[in-house]
């Protein structure tokens, strides 16, 4: 997978599939399946930090968690997270933001919003730094947004949301995630675009979606949002194991003769 097949998949209207991926463990299996694309997303300051948003992460953590899944999954086509402000410095920083992840094994970078970021996508695409966008819920913007909500519902915040999406692929982006907004809205973006939509929340009609792997694995009970559809009842087939490995050590049956050396 290359940018490229991200275009090709979208005139073919062949769906992309992305995950969320954080680690080497993961990345290995990650890496054995047919799964398009793996995002290092900054939601690992929730999902692996026990954090209450994705805020607390930095560069330096979405540098060391990117490095682990680039050694996990070495065919996989890996985007990073810019992680909060840190693309919103001086230009120099916000560069160098990029180029950490770029040299941890990212083949492309992520950012929220237009406003503000579209010389820094263009100068970062002409210096062959692959961007993608993302609009709609932007969590980082969480404060300033009120919450986790679904946006553009009126005209005027759609009207403006489609203009983003516009700006952002004449600035560069080869693709844009939209996140939370009406279905009807990630549709006609979608149709005005020459480059592919990936969608979370954002219905069926976008060029692909992307879901956080350990919500689809049904590993995070406590998160049931509408967009959610769970693969596995993770959490309970693991705590299961995890009981019976508990009871067998006690009993005695773990480990067996043949499980020992002699």
């Amino acid at each position: 997978m290359n940018i490229f097949d991200f275009y090709n998949k979208k005139s073919s209207k062949e769906k992309i599939s992305m995950v969320t991926c954080y680690d080497y463990w993961s990345a290995q299996i990650l890496n054995s399946t047919n799964i398009d694309c793996l995002l290092v997303g900054d939601s690992l300051s929730m999902v692996m930090h026990g954090h209450a948003n994705t805020l607390p992460a930095d560069i330096d953590v979405m540098a060391l968690h990117t490095c682990a899944v680039r050694r996990g999954a070495p065919e996989k086509f890996i985007i990073g997270d810019l992680p909060f402000l840190s693309y919103r410095k001086d230009f120099s920083s916000n560069v160098s933001a990029a180029e950490a992840l770029m040299k941890s094994g990212a083949n492309a970078i992520k950012l929220e919003g237009a406003k503000g970021n579209l010389s820094l996508i263009q100068h970062l695409t002409d210096s062959g730094v692959p961007v993608m966008g993302h609009l709609g819920l932007t969590p980082q913007s969480i404060h300033q947004l009120g919450g986790y909500r679904v946006q553009a519902k009126s005209d005027e915040a759609a009207e403006i949301l489609r203009k983003e999406a516009k700006e952002l692929e004449e600035a560069g982006c080869f693709s844009l995630v939209l996140e939370c907004v009406p279905t009807q809205i990630a549709e006609k973006i979608t149709a005005t675009l020459t480059i592919p939509t990936i969608g979370i929340g954002a219905g069926p009609f976008t060029d692909g979606q992307v879901l956080v792997l350990h919500d689809l694995l049904g590993l995070n009970s406590g998160f049931q949002p509408k967009f959610l559809r769970t693969y596995l009842d993770g959490k309970n087939l693991v705590k299961e194991a995890l009981e019976k490995f508990h009871l067998e050590v006690r009993s005695g049956e773990f480990p067996s003769i043949q499980e020992s050396y002699e």
